[in-house]
């Protein structure tokens, strides 16, 4: 923790709402802006394992009285912390910005132009080198290149095959001077075309605002993963072994992966991902060596999430082979002993996905392996109306589309489903006119009946039964020809 000035404020974090993301805003309590002596508007630093600064804004109704500060997804990663961790917050020293240099925070995107546009988006805000912050630019086309747009500034500032409106994450590599600055009209600002890893680096490619619909999967998650791994004295303290794995199951499509992802981030914690087929070879002995450097690696590398997709197809029941077990047979022994074996597992969790729970090897899912089987479910209504406005976020809209609506006519469909009719949406505007500045609601009903559910109803009956169906019967033991004990 950084040294902090006597008149700052020790707070909690809260996550923010949707509306509230990437707006560079800090919600605070009346009390807390009073104590500091900050108005509505004006710049705050806020002090976690790293600085930044936002511009503080008044508290939601439910949350007056209560000493928390709401931050969304990229506040927390440029502060390095997660949601209810504690920040100091104080008055911003904030100074105006001769430079500025920006890049892109994705290393396989390519920006083009120059920073004009870019003063005018972030004129005012405070910055501080090292932050990845969102911003909205329009991309083209070739063709449309040649037709001119309806703001020059933008003209040739993303290069990408399709012409709207776009998020980007761009990441500060430098200001000058140093510090908390703010950019304006005399500042200059530099766009460089490929990222550039700055000394401070703060990923935040996936946090819990770019999920929607799994509220109650992410609060588990959080607690069997975050939680241990950035507190692991918590556990010492009561002297408690913390979580080693966690199973996500449920239909294709719900997010899963983005949730791992997401908590990973969340946690400040080192992500390895692999399917199974990247760790199944054909060459004895192969495949329990590609495990076991794996774990390896993920232990140098610690704190880390091992994800493991389609695990399955892994690690599946034993005892269908006579003779030499299969491969899958024994990379299911290597997994075994690599998650609770005699080499302890110190700040490494393991993540698994699968669509089919039951295929499992029954070992696998007692304490101590994966400890807690999560099921990520279809988003009901309000959870469709969320990713919807998440992909939907940068969308340029026409005043009669209904988000509600849609989100009324889409039971059955899952976060990729939704993610497909927007995009669809997007695609049929274009069709319609290369010209196109908006979606409308016509768009998006034609888009609707191009796409269905990916869950029916009695899919999803099935998955609620498998889970039940999993907590009931854990591993069965087989009796190995001991005489009872008298």
């Amino acid at each position: 923790m950084a040294d902090t000035d006597p008149k700052g404020e020790r707070v909690q974090v809260a996550n923010a709402r949707s509306q509230d993301v990437g707006k560079c805003v800090a919600r605070l309590g009346r009390a807390v802006l009073e104590r500091l002596g900050i108005r509505e508007g004006e710049p705050i630093e806020i002090i976690g394992q790293r600085h930044t600064a936002a511009i503080a804004v008044p508290p939601y109704p439910e949350d007056e009285g209560l000493e928390i500060i709401r931050l969304d997804g990229l506040q927390r990663a440029n502060a390095g912390v997660g949601s209810g961790d504690f920040v100091e917050v104080r008055p911003a020293e904030v100074k105006p910005a001769n430079r500025v240099v920006l890049a892109p925070a994705q290393k396989n995107l390519r920006l083009q132009g120059s920073g004009e546009a870019l003063r005018r988006t972030f004129a005012r805000r405070p910055l501080v080198a090292g932050d990845v912050v969102s911003t909205s630019v329009y991309h083209r086309s070739p063709a449309m290149d040649r037709r001119g747009f309806p703001d020059d500034a933008f003209r040739s500032l993303f290069d990408a095959p399709a012409y709207g409106l776009q998020e980007i994450r761009l990441v500060v590599v430098s200001t000058s001077p140093k510090g908390v600055v703010q950019v304006t009209p005399d500042t200059e600002v530099e766009l460089l075309p490929q990222y550039v890893e700055p000394k401070e680096a703060r990923q935040a490619d996936v946090t819990y605002d770019d999920i929607g619909g799994l509220g109650s999967a992410i609060d588990q998650v959080r607690e069997m993963v975050e939680l241990p791994l950035r507190h692991p004295e918590l556990f010492q303290r009561l002297g408690i072994e913390p979580p080693k794995g966690v199973l996500l199951h449920g239909p294709p499509g719900t997010g899963k992966t983005l949730l791992a992802k997401a908590v990973a981030r969340e946690s400040n914690a080192n992500f390895i991902a692999t399917k199974s087929s990247d760790l199944l070879s054909k060459w004895y002995g192969e495949s329990e060596q590609q495990v076991s450097r794996l774990f390896a690696r993920a232990r140098q590398v610690a704190p880390t999430v091992i994800f493991i997709d389609e695990i399955d197809s892994l690690a599946p029941v034993r005892g269908g082979w006579l003779g030499e077990p299969a491969v899958t047979e024994r990379v299911v022994n290597t997994l075994l002993s690599e998650m609770d074996g005699l080499e302890e597992l110190q700040g490494v969790v393991v993540i698994g996905a699968t669509n089919r729970p039951n295929l499992l090897d029954p070992a696998l899912l007692r304490p101590g392996r994966f400890d807690e089987l999560i099921y990520v479910p279809v988003p009901d209504k309000e959870g469709r109306l969320r990713i919807l406005k998440i992909h939907a976020a940068n969308m340029p809209l026409a005043a009669d589309v209904d988000l509600d609506g849609l989100a009324a006519r889409t039971e059955g469909y899952t976060g990729a489903d939704l993610e497909d009719l927007v995009r669809r949406a997007g695609l049929l505007a274009l069709r319609q006119s290369l010209e196109a500045q908006e979606v409308t609601a016509e768009h998006l009903e034609q888009a609707l009946k191009e796409t269905r559910a990916s869950v029916t109803s009695d899919m999803e009956r099935e998955y609620k039964e498998m889970l039940q169906s999993l907590k009931q019967e854990g591993p069965q033991r087989i009796p190995i020809g001991f005489v009872p004990a008298a």
